[in-house]
């Protein structure tokens, strides 16, 4: 069987697009379908139809909750600018069923036992935690599972601690590890692959453009596509 691992795609549509090209049989999604991009209606719907495993990221449960999504201090000014596309984009139901998905899921695929959460397996939605292997190490101490899967930090990574894999796909439609195409992993037949996907940046350019958000969230989050880096820190405008 061939799993699509896909997480992050934050309203990226051409970014999910280019990225389900690659041939599979099953899709499973880390979360944060919403949040930062021009069209959160379109990719939430695509998830809603075709991932068979959708766990609940920080933006998806600040869009169904009203609440913050609590993410990092220099970007709480880019979610709130984009978070009315959101609401505007899905319907009522629509919007409650992002609240829906489960925090963490578990699958067997090919014998390999997977569990699959946004952040950590301690706080599925807000912590961040990158390619730090003795945390995580921590982390997934006694977790029944061959692989763990997790996505929020949009830093794709592969790291063995102590026989079981805890993999980042990366982010689908914000990458920010200097790398601007979009990340994801495949597992086929047991085997687990990092891939990357080149796609039409300069589309959610202009989608961006189009959507009515403010001049600044563009500015930033145009150098953000075009670069796979963070812009510098700004105060909110």
């Amino acid at each position: 069987m061939r799993v699509l691992i896909l997480s992050d795609i934050h309203g990226n549509a051409a970014a999910l697009e280019a990225v389900v090209r690659e041939p599979h049989d099953v899709v499973v999604c880390l979360g944060d379908v919403v949040g930062y991009g021009p069209e959160p209606g379109t990719t939430a719907r695509w998830i809603v139809q075709h991932s068979e495993v959708t766990v609940q990221g920080n933006h998806d449960r600040a869009l169904a909750a009203g609440v913050p999504p609590r993410c990092r201090p220099s970007f709480e000014w880019l979610a709130a600018a984009l978070a009315p596309l959101g609401r505007s984009q899905l319907r009522q139901d629509e919007i409650r069923g992002l609240g829906g998905f489960p925090l963490t899921a578990q699958r067997t695929y090919d014998g390999v036992r997977c569990l699959f959460v946004h952040a950590t397996p301690s706080d599925p939605l807000y912590r961040y935690l990158g390619p730090d292997l003795e945390e995580w190490a921590a982390e997934v101490a006694g977790l029944d599972a061959d692989l763990v899967l997790v996505g929020h930090t949009h830093l794709q990574f592969d790291l063995d601690c102590g026989g079981t894999r805890v993999i980042n796909p990366g982010s689908v439609g914000q990458p920010k590890d200097g790398d601007p195409r979009a990340a994801y992993a495949v597992l086929d037949d047991g085997v687990l692959r990092l891939k990357r996907a080149a796609y039409d940046i300069e589309r959610t350019v202009a989608a961006l453009e189009r959507s009515g958000v403010g001049a600044e969230a563009v500015r930033d989050l145009t150098q953000l596509l075009r670069t796979g880096r963070n812009p510098p820190p700004r105060p909110p405008p």
